[in-house]
């Protein structure tokens, strides 16, 4: 099928009609039969014509944007996702049309369960007939066959075991609608071993929509949401190790990444059949804030018990681009040898802002090598002013020798001890706060972050509250990113908006933050 077609899949009565009078004016060859039999009867439009009247009856034809994208993606694992009503549903149904031609296509398409699988065998019944004439339905195998041979059943899979179901079976396209209703990722891990093809001109995919929330929303977020920005192809990593899933030693490409993910985000104004009405819209801004976030604006942090809820990826994720050289740049670190270590790099624009523009972090790594790796980092960077560490790392362990800060201060690595007194971890979770907010001066956030930082990114709308002391994070949750980013911006003092200067001059006077510890 040709490249438009993957694109641009729609069907059209008139369009049918014109061939009909074609082909009364010509018998067409044997050969020409069996190729019309095996493709769907689909036309497509040319909005460079004038005759609108000739597609006036198109059956479906995906929206500009997200949907389109999400039908031509060459990925083997893609995620459509985000706000309800964005046109997933339809998306899902279309894309293994794509692969209704060839005999040898075997697809698989899952809900949930019974119920839910319902509804979308009536937007088949209803749609797939008139796109591709000849194809069949049966409700005893769950299936559709097409005249080309292809099939493609419809099925459910509400339990971890119903997946034996499929043992010794072999598809090359599945599809899981509304993935975050399965609670784990056991059954999307053991259906991709289901994924196989013996034709080179058939490619095999998985294939998934759903919005944030349900019982999965933190598996499928850790597989499709954490690892990259939006809209962006990656290398697979493993949910529990974070690692790029590679083919093992004695392949031929052992060592290569296995294959590729990409979230695509689907928002409600994506839709236009939906938006221009605005009904649905005023439905969804009616939900309490949770849900509201979730279904309308697509947000995948937004978490129940979260401690940063304002924290919203539009708003605080930047592409990166160049730190200007006058820009006072520091670093922070919360060191940790048998869990992990989380090093964020800072940019202070002349507004104030905070520009986190780099992140380390990495496990079981001594505090002299972690010195050696840093500086690496720095390499290209210029003067950072100054840096944080933890400050129980100058803590000396009996009489062994240094401290684990020293040991990185003599490989070059400069620190200064963060603020642990009484007080400072709320102290420093109010500024948190305090910088995600907008400020009003810049209308621009206190706090922004590079795309590129993905791991904050993906833990800080994570942490949650302490349930006991909910005035401070949960500290058993992953926070040590989190740490590193309350000792950066506790080292920075409040400022005056009569510091500012919008010329972008420096600041004539020396701050407290760069003075302290004679640093």
């Amino acid at each position: 099928m040709s490249d438009s077609v993957r694109t641009k899949l729609q069907a059209s009565a008139s369009g049918q009609n014109m061939r009909k009078r074609r082909s009364a004016k010509r018998k067409p060859s044997k050969k020409q039969e069996l190729e019309q039999e095996q493709q769907p009867q689909i036309n497509e439009v040319s909005y460079e014509t004038s005759d609108v009247e000739e597609h006036a009856n198109v059956l479906f034809k995906p929206n500009p944007g997200p949907q389109t994208e999400f039908l031509a993606a060459s990925e083997r694992e893609v995620l459509y996702g985000g706000s309800a009503g964005g046109g997933k549903s339809y998306a899902m149904l279309a894309d293994p049309l794509r692969y209704m031609g060839h005999p040898q296509f075997s697809g698989l398409l899952l809900r949930h369960t019974t119920e839910e699988l319902r509804e979308l065998i009536f937007k088949s019944q209803e749609l797939y007939p008139k796109i591709w004439p000849g194809i069949k339905w049966s409700e005893r195998k769950m299936q559709w066959t097409a005249p080309s041979g292809a099939r493609l059943w419809m099925s459910y899979l509400d339990r971890d075991e119903d997946v034996l179901r499929y043992q010794g079976l072999a598809f090359s396209w599945i599809g899981f609608d509304e993935l975050t209703q399965w609670a784990t990722p056991y059954a999307w891990n053991y259906m991709r071993s289901r994924l196989r093809s013996t034709a080179p001109d058939l490619p095999i995919f998985m294939r998934a929509t759903t919005n944030p929330g349900g019982r999965g929303h933190q598996w499928v977020k850790k597989m499709f949401i954490d690892p990259a920005p939006y809209n962006r192809s990656f290398d697979a990593t493993d949910t529990e190790t974070g690692e790029v899933l590679r083919y093992p030693y004695g392949h031929s490409k052992a060592g290569k990444p296995l294959f590729k993910r990409r979230f695509i985000p689907a928002r409600l104004s994506d839709n236009p059949y939906l938006a221009r009405a605005g009904d649905y819209e005023a439905m969804l801004l009616s939900l309490p804030e949770q849900q509201r976030r979730q279904l309308l604006e697509g947000d995948w942090d937004i978490k129940e018990g979260a401690a940063f809820t304002e924290f919203n990826r539009d708003i605080h994720v930047v592409e990166p681009y160049r730190i200007p050289s006058n820009w006072v740049k520091f670093r922070a670190c919360d060191y940790g040898y048998g869990s992990y270590t989380g090093v964020l790099w800072f940019a202070v624009t002349p507004s104030e802002q905070l520009v986190v523009y780099r992140e380390l972090y990495v496990s079981k790594v001594l505090a002299a090598d972690l010195a050696e790796m840093i500086l690496d980092l720095e390499a290209e960077d210029g003067n950072i002013k100054y840096g944080v560490l933890d400050s129980s790392l100058w803590h000396r362990r009996g009489d062994t020798g240094p401290s684990l800060a020293e040991q990185m201060i003599a490989k070059g690595c400069r620190w200064r001890p963060s603020d642990r007194s009484r007080g400072s971890r709320v102290a420093g979770k109010n500024e948190v706060h305090r910088r995600l907010q907008i400020d009003e001066f810049t209308e621009e956030p206190r706090l922004v972050f590079f795309s590129s930082c993905t791991n904050t990114i993906s833990q800080l709308p994570a942490i949650p509250l302490d349930k006991k002391n909910p005035e401070d994070v949960d500290t058993k949750s992953e926070d040590h990113l989190y740490d590193a980013l309350r000792y950066g911006i506790m080292s920075r003092p409040r400022f005056s908006i009569f510091d500012y200067d919008p010329y972008g001059r420096p600041s004539t006077g020396m701050r407290v933050a760069d003075a302290t510890f004679g640093y």
